[in-house]
C-alpha cells in the first residue's frame, strides 16, 4: 500500500479525491470546482489540483458539512474573492452606474455602482470608499455576453447588456447606447483573455492519456475518481465545459431546447432511462436527434456513455448492454473530437482486455471498426437501422432498375452511393461499360440523382419523411446517367434494356420532340415489346403509360380555345369596368351573387366539357395505337426495341437530359421563356419545348466557365458571351455537367479505372475550363461566377 501511494503521488495528478457530501430530503446540486490552467490558489496546491464533490445520502439525513455563505458562483470556481469594501479593490477597468434587474415579489430595476476588474464584475451600493459589495460575477472563459439589442430598446427605452455566469446572469440597463457598447466590449475583452476552464473529467482524461501504458496508475485513477465510473444517481453538471448561455442557446430555444448545459444534464437522465425502458429505440432516436441539432453535445454524450460502461455492477445484463447499443449507434452517426476519440479508443481496448469473448467485447470491436469509417450523418438513423445496429447486423436495401427489375443488397451505416453503384455494376457485368451510372431518388412524379459520396442510410431515412409530406412512395433506382457512347451498347446486354426503358420514360414525359404519328408508333412498339402480339384478351395498360399526356391535353385545350357563347349578363360584365358594373345600392349584393353563381356554373360546365373531350381524344389515340400494334404481329422483342430506339435516335438531341428553364437571356440580347436546357455528352443545347431543332448548341470545348450567378440563375460563359438561365434544377445541372467533364477527362487520359460516380461536389459555384486543353475537374469555389 505505501508503494502504491508513492506511485500515485509521483505519476498522477495530485488532489483527485471524492468528498462525500451528505444531504437530507432536499438534494443539493453537485458542485465541481473548476480551475483555470494558469491559476493557483492560496493554499499552496498546484494549479492542476481538482476537488470533485458528488451527493451521497447519510443515514440520518443531515448535512455533515458546513457550507459557507458565499454565492454559488463563487463556490464553483477555484479563484475566490473575499467580501471586501470598495477601497480594497485594485485594477479597476470600468466603473459606473447601471440599472440591474432585481427579482423579488415582483421584477424591478435598481441602480447600482458596477465595477469591472480583471477577474470579476462586482456591484456595490455606491461609489464611495467602504461601500458594501452586494454581488460578484466571476469572469471565466465560459462566461458570455449578449450585446445591446435594438428591439429591447424599442420595448423598454433601455439598452441592455446581459452577462451569463455559471449560476447567475446579470442583466444591466442604461439609456445610452455608447455606454452599453462600452461595457459589453470591456467585459468581452476580459472573457477573451481568460485561460480555458477545465472540468475534472477533462483533467482525468488527460491523466489517463499520459499514463495509458501504466495499467496500475490507470486503475488507481479510476478507483479514486468515481466521476469516471458508472453511477445510479443523477448528474447535476456536464462532464465537459460549456458556455454559460450564448446566442446559440437563444437560437435553439425556439426549437424546444434549453441551454447546452441544461440539455447535457437532461440527456444523462435519458441514458439512465434506457436501463428500464421496454422499447429503447425512441430514447436512442431522441438522444441522436439532440446531438444532430446541438453539435457540442456529441463529445459530452460519448463521455457520459464511457462513464456508464465503466465498472458497471451488472455488466452482462440486458439493461447494461443498452448503453453499449447507444454507443454503437453514436459511433455510426457522429465522430467525437480528437481528445474524446483517443479516450474512447482507450476505453474500448480496456474493455476488450478485461472482458474477452463477451458481448461487451463484441460491441467494442464493432464500435472500433465503425469509428474508422464514420462520417457525420445528415439524418438520424431510422427505426430499422437502429434495430440492425443494436444487433450489429447490416440492413437489406432494395435497388430498382429501369423497368420491373430490382436487386437487394446488404448495406451498413457507412455505405455510400458509389459503393452501391460499383457492386451493382459487378453484379450486372457493367464494369466495362463506357457509360456511367447513378442512383436516383424516384417517385411517380419526380426524381433526383444521389451524390456519389451520399450515405445510402441517410437517403433511405429521408424517404420516410418525404413519403409523409408527398403521400407517394419513394424508391432507390439504378439508371444510366451519362450516355457517352450509345453505339457501343450490345443489343443483348442489360444496358441496352436500360437504354430502352429510360428512352421510353422520356417519351411518356414529353421530353422527346416528335410528330404524333411517330409517338403512336412508339406506343405500339412498346406494347409489342411488353405484351407480344396483339390479342383482344390481353389487358391493355393505360394511355398515360404509352403516350405523352401533355400533348393530348394541349390538343384538347387548343380545340376549346375558340370564343364561346356567354350569357348576356356575363358579356356585359366583361365589357364594363368593375367600378361601373353595379351601382352602389340596395340590390348590389343580390346582383353580384347572381353573376358569381352564373360564372361558377359556367366553369363547372367547361370542366365537364374538357373531361369529356379528353376521354374522346384518348379513345381516338388509343384506337390508332391499337391499329398500329396489330400491324406489328410477328415482330420479336429484340427487333421491336431496335425499331423503337431507331425512331428515337432521329432526334439530334437523343441521349441528352432535359431541364426546364423559366427564361433565357444572353449578352447579345436574345431572350426567351419556357425552354429546355439539354445537357449531353458533347454539348449543352437550348430547345423550345416540343421542338426538335436546337436554338443554340454550345460544345464543351467552347465553354469557359459555368455555375451559379445569383439565386436560381445558372450562368454559362462561352467565349465573350454570357448565357443566363432561371431554373430550380441548379444542383442537378451542375452535377451532370461535372460528371460529363469527369468522364471526358478519364477517356482522354485513357484511364483504366472507370468508376461509376456522380461528381462528388454538389455545391454550386464556378468551374473554369481551358478551351485548348482537356477539361479538368476543379474544386468549385464558394463565390458565384
Amino acid at each position: 500500500m505505501p508503494l502504491q501511494g508513492v506511485c500515485w503521488f509521483l505519476c498522477c495528478r495530485q488532489g483527485f479525491s471524492l468528498l462525500g457530501r451528505d444531504y437530507g430530503e432536499k438534494e443539493e446540486e453537485e458542485s465541481f470546482e473548476l480551475r483555470n490552467k494558469e491559476d493557483s490558489t492560496s493554499n499552496g496546491r498546484s494549479p492542476a489540483e481538482v476537488t470533485v464533490s458528488q451527493p451521497t445520502r447519510s443515514a440520518n439525513g443531515t448535512n455533515g458539512h458546513t457550507v459557507s455563505e458565499v454565492s454559488e458562483e463563487m463556490k464553483s470556481l477555484i479563484i475566490e474573492k473575499n467580501k471586501m469594501g470598495l477601497e480594497e479593490e485594485s485594477e479597476v477597468l470600468v466603473k459606473g452606474w447601471l440599472l440591474r434587474v432585481v427579482r423579488g415579489n415582483w421584477i424591478k430595476q435598481r441602480r447600482y455602482w458596477f465595477v469591472l476588474t480583471q477577474d470579476s464584475l462586482d456591484y456595490y451600493s455606491g461609489p464611495e470608499k467602504g461601500a458594501r459589495r452586494l454581488g460578484t460575477l466571476v469572469l471565466t472563459n465560459l462566461c458570455s455576453v449578449i450585446w445591446p439589442d435594438k428591439q429591447m430598446y424599442k420595448e423598454t427605452g433601455y439598452w441592455s447588456v446581459t452577462v451569463y455566469g455559471r449560476k447567475h446572469c446579470n442583466r444591466l440597463y442604461t439609456k445610452h447606447f455608447n455606454e452599453a457598447v462600452h461595457w459589453a466590449c470591456a467585459i468581452q475583452k476580459i472573457i477573451d483573455t481568460k485561460a480555458p476552464v477545465e472540468t475534472p473529467t477533462q483533467l482525468l482524461i488527460r491523466d489517463i492519456e499520459e499514463n495509458k501504458f501504466n495499467p496500475e496508475v490507470v486503475e488507481h485513477i479510476y478507483q479514486h475518481n468515481p466521476i469516471l465510473k458508472y453511477t445510479h444517481g443523477p448528474l447535476y453538471a456536464p462532464l465537459l465545459p460549456f458556455p454559460y448561455g450564448s446566442l446559440e442557446h437563444t437560437y435553439h430555444s425556439g426549437k424546444g431546447y434549453g441551454s447546452v448545459r441544461e440539455e447535457a444534464v437532461k440527456l444523462f437522465n435519458c441514458l439512465q432511462q434506457l436501463e428500464s425502458a421496454q422499447e429503447p429505440i425512441p430514447i436512442i432516436q431522441g438522444v441522436l436527434q439532440t446531438c444532430l441539432v446541438l453539435r457540442p453535445l456529441r463529445d459530452e454524450i460519448y463521455c457520459q456513455l464511457v462513464k456508464q460502461t465503466s465498472y458497471t455492477p451488472a455488466p452482462y445484463t440486458a439493461a447494461h448492454l443498452r448503453y453499449w447499443q447507444l454507443l454503437t449507434c453514436m459511433s455510426c452517426t457522429f465522430l467525437p473530437g480528437p481528445t474524446v476519440l483517443k479516450y474512447l479508443r482507450f476505453h474500448l481496448k480496456r474493455i476488450q482486455s478485461q472482458s474477452p469473448e463477451s458481448e461487451m467485447d463484441n460491441y467494442a470491436s464493432f464500435i472500433s471498426e465503425a469509428l474508422e469509417k464514420t462520417k457525420c450523418r445528415e439524418c438520424v438513423p431510422s427505426w430499422e437501422e437502429i434495430q440492425m445496429l443494436m444487433s450489429r447486423e447490416e440492413m437489406l436495401c432494395t435497388v430498382h432498375y429501369p423497368g420491373p427489375g430490382s436487386c437487394q443488397l446488404y448495406i451498413s451505416s457507412h455505405t455510400t452511393a458509389n459503393e452501391v453503384i460499383r457492386r451493382i455494376q459487378e453484379k450486372l457485368g457493367l464494369l466495362e461499360s463506357k457509360n456511367t451510372f447513378a442512383l436516383f431518388e424516384h417517385n411517380a412524379l419526380w426524381e433526383q440523382p444521389v451524390a456519389g459520396s451520399a450515405l445510402i442510410a441517410d437517403v433511405l431515412t429521408s424517404f420516410s419523411t418525404k413519403e409523409t409530406e408527398s403521400k407517394s412512395q419513394w424508391k432507390l433506382c439504378f439508371k444510366l446517367y451519362c450516355l457517352l457512347d450509345a453505339d457501343s451498347i450490345s443489343v443483348d446486354s442489360i444496358e441496352y434494356l436500360f437504354l430502352f426503358e429510360q428512352c421510353h420514360e422520356m417519351v411518356v414525359r414529353g421530353h422527346l420532340p416528335a410528330c404524333e404519328e411517330d409517338l403512336q408508333t412508339l406506343a405500339a412498339l412498346r406494347l409489342q415489346i411488353t405484351m407480344g402480339d396483339f390479342s383482344t384478351h390481353a389487358p391493355c395498360p393505360p394511355l398515360d403509360e404509352l403516350f405523352p399526356g401533355d400533348m393530348l391535353e394541349a390538343r384538347v385545350l387548343m380545340s376549346l380555345s375558340g370564343p364561346q357563347a356567354l350569357p348576356p349578363c356575363l358579356v356585359a360584365a366583361q365589357c364594363c369596368p368593375t367600378s361601373q358594373r353595379f351601382p352602389k345600392g340596395l340590390l348590389t349584393g343580390a346582383l353580384w351573387s347572381h353573376t358569381t353563381t352564373a360564372v361558377n356554373k359556367r366553369k363547372v360546365e367547361q370542366d365537364i366539357c374538357l373531361r369529356s373531350r379528353l376521354k374522346e381524344e384518348a379513345a381516338a389515340v388509343m384506337g390508332a395505337i391499337l391499329e398500329r400494334w396489330k400491324g406489328l404481329a410477328g415482330y420479336s422483342r429484340r427487333d421491336s426495341m431496335a425499331a423503337y430506339l431507331a425512331i428515337a435516335r432521329q432526334w439530334s438531341g437523343f441521349g441528352c437530359t432535359l431541364y426546364e428553364v423559366d427564361f433565357y437571356i444572353s449578352s447579345t440580347g436574345s431572350f426567351s421563356q419556357k425552354l429546355w436546357l439539354g445537357v449531353a455528352a458533347t454539348s449543352v443545347s437550348l430547345y423550345r419545348q416540343g421542338e426538335a431543332e436546337a436554338l443554340e448548341s454550345l460544345p464543351y470545348g467552347q465553354i469557359c466557365s459555368y455555375g451559379v450567378s445569383d439565386g436560381n440563375t445558372f450562368k454559362i460563359t462561352a467565349g465573350d458571351r454570357d448565357l443566363l438561365f432561371e431554373t430550380s434544377k441548379l444542383t442537378e445541372i451542375m452535377q451532370l455537367m461535372n460528371a460529363y467533364f469527369s468522364a471526358i477527362r478519364r477517356q482522354r487520359d485513357k484511364s483504366e479505372d472507370v468508376d461509376v460516380t456522380i461528381a462528388e461536389s454538389t455545391e454550386v459555384g464556378c468551374r473554369q475550363l481551358a478551351s485548348m486543353q482537356p477539361p479538368t475537374l476543379l474544386e468549385l469555389p464558394s463565390h458565384p461566377v
